[in-house]
């Protein structure tokens, strides 16, 4: 008899490795993050930066964009590929949030976008608070569906698979550690151009829809497809879809 725990723990690391092979579409489909949630985890005088687990570099494009110097450490080597190709200006290094190729103090923020919730959190945060100045800042943002939105909170629940679960973001509970103040929680409004095609590309980049089997998966593709065909909002070329951006800010000790 196969132990749950075990199997979730599995499937949770599965989940974690599936953008590789993706890391193209990734790119392409997923959205960027709003600069006033940037701008709201960073400390005063930030200069160089930390993007953790850079993925594509998503959130390396804000940080460019408000003018820092950013390094980028990625463990996934396809997904390192497409953020070298795409920020051929920006030092990328293979590493984990447990194990930052970085030294002491070299940053002034470590900044993680839609990729908090796969650390070992408290190895993490240590290695985290190691690479981080005192006064400097550990940020967590994530995109997600705006609820508010009759038809986006309609159109979330379509979206779930076998292997949906429950993020860091959604939980009342902040993370603590003894390197950094006590967590604050803001959220964003934010906005992505889509249409009824792009939007279902996009939700097929989450890792639940990369790891759920292929009949789900298709299963679920069909039943997005007819909803977003017969929703006024959604039904005829492109539309705002609203996002709510979650941030997670501490201040290192």
């Amino acid at each position: 008899m196969t132990d749950p725990t075990s199997a979730d723990e599995e499937l949770y690391a599965r989940r974690a490795r599936s953008f590789g092979a993706q890391a193209s579409a990734y790119a392409e489909h997923r959205p960027d993050y709003p600069l006033p949630a940037i701008r709201w985890g960073l400390p005063d005088r930030a200069r160089h930066v930390l993007d953790l687990a850079a993925g594509t570099g998503k959130l390396t494009d804000g940080l460019l964009a408000l003018g820092l110097r950013v390094t980028a450490v990625e463990p996934d080597p396809g997904m390192r590929a497409e953020f070298e190709q795409r920020h051929p200006g920006t030092a990328a290094f293979e590493g984990t949030a447990e194990r930052i190729p970085l030294g002491e103090g070299a940053v002034d923020s470590v900044l993680v976008g839609q990729a908090f919730h796969w650390f070992d959190l408290d190895r993490a945060l240590t290695e985290i608070a190691r690479v981080t100045r005192p006064g400097g800042t550990v940020v967590a943002l994530w995109n997600h569906d705006d609820l508010s939105v009759p038809w986006v909170a309609e159109f979330s629940e379509l979206t779930k698979t076998g292997v949906s679960r429950r993020f860091l973001w959604q939980r009342p509970d902040l993370p603590e550690h003894p390197g950094f103040e006590p967590f604050e929680r803001r959220q964003f409004s934010h906005v992505q151009r889509r249409t009824a095609g792009t939007l279902i590309d996009t939700v097929a980049t989450h890792s639940h829809m990369l790891t759920a089997p292929d009949e789900e998966r298709e299963q679920v593709i069909t039943r997005l497809r007819d909803f977003l065909a017969r929703t006024p909002e959604t039904a005829h070329g492109e539309f705002d879809l609203p996002i709510t951006t979650t941030v997670l800010r501490a201040v290192r000790k």
